[in-house]
């Protein structure tokens, strides 16, 4: 950590905190519920319907609003009063820095509860998981939990939870009208069906109550009753399309007819002008309807589909795709009448080449490095929570302590030292980049204030913040001007925010990487699965992939837990390979079964009699931190050659270490790593295009020091990064295999 000071001055010297008294406009955001209107809203809020629609410029005046839309709601002016010192960069390590805020909270009407509930924490709880099981608030929570307030939450903490008398909830009659059945297909979720017609999983159980909350399994052919999506209720929609067309010297009607198509009255009717000016003439610009084409059914199980690009030739797509222009124009017959930018050609599903392939949509692989436009200058927007009203920077002891034991701390640091070097690669490429640096507190209340004083139109995008509740209210007001908000560490959000770049990889895309490398690879491998009770989903993915695996049973007692020798050896196998699935966040457990398939590993049986030496590799879908526990031994793990999925992998010695060390003075730990990659990858496609959604539609998986990216747009929720790695331990080494 003794590069950690110049990295607190260097972000001191960029945070902007700024000293002023000014009337702030309060803002809040509002979920639409069924049967609200402009006017019902205004009142709830003590506003006009007017200022209502001065903030949401979608909302037309009279238009009925959809449930579940997120309005941005003015309230009373109110007065935020700050008093915090203009940051200048500091000359020596015994410079201080202190904010003083007084933010102006609203007042919550205290409740009484008529009784209480346990609750024990379950595996990756959170307070605010917790909270939204229960319907209470994270303050009424901890006021019957006092420990919350000085410990993190824990799993198999005792809970105590507060009940509360149900509000009274006035029924709202539904229109039959805005209503439509719904058969639902196979395969399908609550979750898909309710995206697909943009309303909330529990909007969707008003309306059927037959459906119950405790079960969410919905069967094929099931009937539900959903809202008409606008517009749904037109049947046969068809809109003409048309082309301009300038008439060359000695065209008539009767050429014409036969070029396009369309009868000569019709052209007549459409261009009024052919008849004031005495019949076609050289040089007239005239309407032509478009031919209607039947396209069929998309196949895409055995077919993928290309757009052509401008400049595009026979020679380019034959040789980009490996086939002969006669079998690219028996796919596409459109092709005879020549090559034109603009068309989708099919394409066989097994071709292969310089191209990916994301839902069927052939994309280029672009060079970006190659591709930047020096013109563009992005402007971007950090929000960390770097916590600098907390620190004393004349206590060199004191404050390395807080970095150490502040996860969000950490975090900041790691990744915004990381984001300085890219910037900096970034301006030696010849790009100008303005950057805006904001230490939101960790605070909602902060980031509202900082977004109240900045234009969110004008930036490229926001980097940040590491917090559910900020990251929230930021992405709701930078959607107002569609500029991309990323989050940089595991996020999940309740509601759809549609501008949001989750650049952390879901922990289901995790398992499913290493069950799809461990389906590809596998031979005739005996397959175990070791998984105690809290992880019970992750054994049943890999059961229902593989059913033949045979289950290790784990005895789980109030202070023991593992598995036994004994039995194990029964299922293990000395005539092929033992593959080990071990699942669980216990690091005793763990540590335990690690020793224990160690102690078979590469040994016989029987000793005396037998010849043929046991084989054991372990795997797990979920590399959490209790496999790096101090009491684990790497060596063994290396012994059983430990492969597992994972974000991230090991840096080498490269462009962006040199420049970390010549800069920092010490190597970038993996935050710092990742804050280099996340930023650089942004920085770079805003120089290629500085529109950051445009660009992800048609921008491949990248890949840079140790993490690698590949934005896939899910409906209404964001983009998700689907990019992973398969990391194995062997020789006391971290390689990536896949």
């Amino acid at each position: 950590m003794k590069y950690i000071f110049n990295q607190i001055y260097l972000i001191g010297s960029f945070c902007l905190l700024v000293s002023c008294t000014a009337m702030a406009q309060k803002f809040n955001t509002h979920q639409v519920k069924s049967g609200e209107t402009l006017e019902s809203i205004s009142k709830m809020y003590g506003v006009s319907t007017s200022s209502i629609l001065q903030y949401n410029k979608e909302i037309k005046e009279g238009q009925k609003l959809r449930s579940n839309t997120i309005l941005v709601v003015p309230g009373k002016k109110i007065v935020e009063q700050t008093n915090t010192p203009i940051s200048n960069t500091p000359t020596s390590s015994t410079v201080t820095t202190r904010t003083n805020t007084t933010v102006v909270q609203d007042s919550v009407k205290a409740r009484e509860p008529i009784g209480y509930t346990e609750h024990r924490v379950k595996k990756k709880e959170t307070i605010f998981g917790i909270t939204q099981m229960y319907n209470i608030t994270e303050d009424e929570l901890k006021k019957y939990n006092p420990v919350l307030y000085a410990s993190p939450l824990q799993k198999k903490m005792d809970l105590r939870i507060p009940k509360y008398r149900a509000p009274k909830v006035e029924e709202v009659v539904e229109n039959q009208a805005d209503l439509e059945k719904y058969i639902v297909a196979a395969k399908e979720t609550w979750w898909s069906i309710a995206h697909k017609y943009g309303i909330t999983i529990e909007r969707m159980l008003e309306l059927n109550p037959g459906l119950s909350a405790a079960n969410n399994y919905l069967s094929e052919g099931y009937e539900l009753l959903m809202p008409k999506i606008a517009g749904s209720t037109v049947k046969n929609q068809v809109t003409q399309l048309y082309t301009s067309y300038t008439v060359p010297a000695k065209m008539n009607f009767y050429r014409l007819e036969k070029e396009f198509g369309v009868k000569s009255d019709e052209i007549v009717r459409l261009n009024p002008e052919i008849t004031e000016r005495g019949g076609l003439k050289e040089g007239m610009v005239i309407r032509i309807p478009e031919k209607k084409v039947e396209t069929g059914e998309i196949n895409t199980e055995n077919y993928i589909f290309y757009e052509v690009k401008p400049k595009q030739n026979e020679f380019r797509l034959t040789r980009k795709f490996g086939m002969t222009w006669a079998e690219l124009v028996a796919l596409n017959p459109d092709l005879k009448d020549g090559l034109k930018a603009g068309m989708v050609l099919k394409l066989p599903k097994d071709k292969v080449g310089d191209f990916e392939v994301r839902n069927a949509l052939v994309l280029d692989k672009v060079n970006l490095l190659d591709s930047i436009n020096v013109g563009v200058k992005p402007k971007v927007l950090f929000l960390l929570p770097f916590r600098l009203d907390k620190l004393d920077l004349s206590n060199k002891e004191a404050t390395e302590k807080i970095i150490d034991n502040r996860n969000s701390l950490k975090y900041s640091l790691g990744l915004y030292s990381g984001a300085l070097v890219a910037i900096d690669s970034m301006k030696s490429l010849g790009v100008s980049i303005d950057v805006k640096t904001f230490d939101n507190q960790l605070d909602l209340g902060k980031t509202k204030q900082i977004l109240q004083g900045e234009q969110l139109g004008g930036y490229s995008a926001v980097f940040g913040p590491l917090d559910m509740p900020s990251l929230k209210e930021t992405a709701v007001q930078a959607s107002r001007f569609n500029v991309p908000v990323i989050a940089p560490v595991p996020a999940k959000s309740d509601l759809s925010l549609d501008n949001v770049f989750f650049s952390y990889t879901d922990e289901e895309v995790l398992w499913k990487h290493m069950l799809d490398y461990v389906e590809t690879n596998h031979k005739e491998e005996t397959l175990l699965v070791i998984a105690d009770e809290d992880n019970k989903k992750e054994k049943d993915a890999i059961l229902e992939r593989f059913p033949t695996a045979k289950v290790v049973v784990v005895k789980e007692e109030e202070k023991n837990i593992g598995i036994n020798r004994d039995k194990l050896q029964t299922l293990l196998s000395d005539q092929v390979p033992n593959w080990v699935f071990v699942e669980s966040d216990n690091y005793k457990l763990i540590a335990s079964v690690v020793s224990i398939l160690n102690s078979f590993n590469n040994t016989a049986f029987d000793p005396v009699l037998g010849k043929d030496k046991v084989s054991v590799r372990m795997f797990t879908t979920d590399m959490n931190s209790a496999f790096e526990n101090d009491v684990i031994s790497n060596t063994h793990l290396s012994n059983l050659k430990f492969t597992y999925p994972s974000v991230n992998r090991q840096v080498t010695n490269n462009s962006f270490v040199e420049r970390y060390r010549k800069r920092f003075g010490d190597d970038p730990d993996r935050y710092a790593v990742r804050g280099f990659d996340l930023t650089y990858d942004l920085l770079l496609k805003l120089a290629y295009n500085n529109s950051l959604i445009d660009v992800s539609r048609f921008i491949g998986e990248t890949e840079y020091s140790g993490n690698k990216f590949n934005y896939q747009r899910k409906g209404v929720a964001g983009y998700f990064n689907q990019s992973s790695y398969i990391m194995m331990i062997d020789d006391l080494r971290i390689k990536t295999i896949e």
